[in-house]
């Protein structure tokens, strides 16, 4: 990609005002056409592992924010009718508040990022944004908080993001490819701010320090007739009946490690596959196939878990234009590395039986903010610490000058997000009573009906 001057950038962005105002992207208004979500949602789950997709509803159900999280399909529709200024990023393409967390860099040291990328895609950094920011008012309102604090929440997403960009278009590019958002800044914020918050905070990072392979062991597996296994826990973690040679175990790794780097597939190849069982995970990927592998170094108190995940393809993809990858799994791989402040170094890709797979380490100090302890004042904080986070990978992968002169000095974008977020909100409701709806007549089938 060939850069222009800087100034010049800036002037193109600022001229983008006119035709895509900033005040714009507070509308939001159901097309004529709008297809029904669950027409959306079941067109989606046609790929989808029949046997886990009543799980996936059930997880759904619980609440307008649990659906929120698994009908990014959906939204993708919706955001696509909605104005962009044209100025594009690799997007996550799911930047809901639970998509962002505390993870460990190869070097040990925990960040807070964006930790899932089974969406991403180049597209509108708009849409990333507004996913965001439309998450933190449903999930707000889901816990009941006012109406203004919801509005507030959401505004503070958009306005972190826009202040974050505009302090890194004055970086290098070195700099901003090295900078993240370390969980000591973090903590020493929340300090300043509010202490009980602070603590709630410290508390994770002492879990995620804790969440290792190592600490996985016990929890996970037991010794069976002599052999380390998996221990099952059906429906969510379960061995398959049957089993071809195409996904046994030491198959799978002899295949994914050929996308790892030298070094790393040195460290690999001193462990053994031993076990491999089926696991359910999260709210929008239950229904894809995916696994968890265990492997052993000299003994079996030297885990190494990796997660298979299978990777279809991008719900953006429809509106933002198809992947240059030929394998979903790479595609996530890549987006990941481009826009992550740093990535497990495990993270690779396969493909098994016309599927596309990414590999990352199960738990490698892993941990989520839990928004369901947080006041309407910590949810705000939080909110903008996801905002900055999202700013940081946007500004690796897209033109990070000319999306904070778009953005400008003022509020006007903060504003107009804030209003799409709690206008997206109420469409959320809606569609979360639809699907309700569906549910309770047996349209859909979920686990606990």
């Amino acid at each position: 990609m060939a850069w222009s001057e800087p100034e010049i950038r800036r002037d193109r962005a600022r001229a983008l005002r006119a035709q895509v105002p900033r005040s714009s992207h507070a509308a939001w208004k159901p097309s004529p056409g709008r297809r029904d979500p669950v027409v959306v949602l079941r067109e989606q789950e046609a790929e989808r592992v029949p046997a886990l997709v009543p799980i996936r509803h059930e997880r759904m159900i619980e609440s307008p924010f649990t659906f929120f999280r698994g009908a990014a399909a959906v939204m993708a529709e919706d955001l696509a009718s909605t104005p962009v200024s044209g100025l594009r990023v690799q997007a996550c393409g799911d930047a809901h508040l639970l998509n962002f967390g505390i993870y460990a860099t190869p070097e040990r040291r925990l960040v807070f990022d964006v930790n899932d990328f089974d969406e991403t895609l180049p597209a509108p950094f708009e849409w990333d944004v507004k996913r965001l920011a439309a998450s933190v008012a449903v999930a707000a309102r889901t816990r009941g908080f006012p109406a203004e604090s919801c509005k507030r929440a959401a505004r503070a997403a958009a306005a972190a993001y826009r202040t974050r960009i505009a302090g890194l278009a004055q970086m290098g590019h070195l700099e901003v490819w090295y900078s993240r958002l370390d969980v000591d800044e973090l903590v020493a914020l929340m300090h300043k701010t509010q202490a009980r918050e602070a603590r709630k905070l410290e508390s994770g990072v002492r879990k995620a320090r804790a969440k290792t392979s190592l600490g996985a062991l016990d929890k996970l597996t037991a010794v069976i007739d002599g052999q380390r296994r998996i221990v099952d826990s059906p429906p969510l973690i379960e061995h398959l009946p049957e089993r071809s040679a195409s996904v046994d175990p030491p198959v799978v790794v002899r295949r994914y490690r050929r996308s790892l780097a030298d070094d790393t597939r040195a460290v690999l190849e001193r462990y053994r596959p031993v076990d491999w069982a089926r696991k359910v995970v999260g709210v929008g990927s239950v229904g894809t196939d995916d696994a968890i592998v265990l492997l052993c170094g000299d003994s079996d108190r030297d885990p190494l878990f990796l997660q298979v995940k299978e990777a279809q393809a991008s719900v953006l993809e429809r509106f933002a234009g198809r992947s240059r990858y030929r394998n979903h799994g790479q595609r996530v791989v890549a987006g990941q590395r481009l826009t992550q402040a740093a990535s497990d170094i495990f993270l690779g890709w396969t493909r098994i039986e016309r599927r596309d797979y990414y590999v990352r380490q199960l738990r490698d100090m892993k941990r989520s903010v839990s928004i369901d302890r947080l006041s309407p004042d910590e949810l705000t904080q939080y909110a903008g610490a996801c905002g900055e986070a999202l700013a940081g990978g946007h500004s690796r992968s897209g033109d990070r000058v000319a999306i904070s002169a778009y953005l400008g000095r003022s509020d006007a974008f903060d504003r107009a997000v804030a209003e799409f977020a709690v206008a997206y909100s109420n469409q959320t409701d809606r569609d979360h009573a639809s699907f309700a709806d569906a549910v309770g007549s047996g349209e859909l089938m979920a686990a606990c009906g």
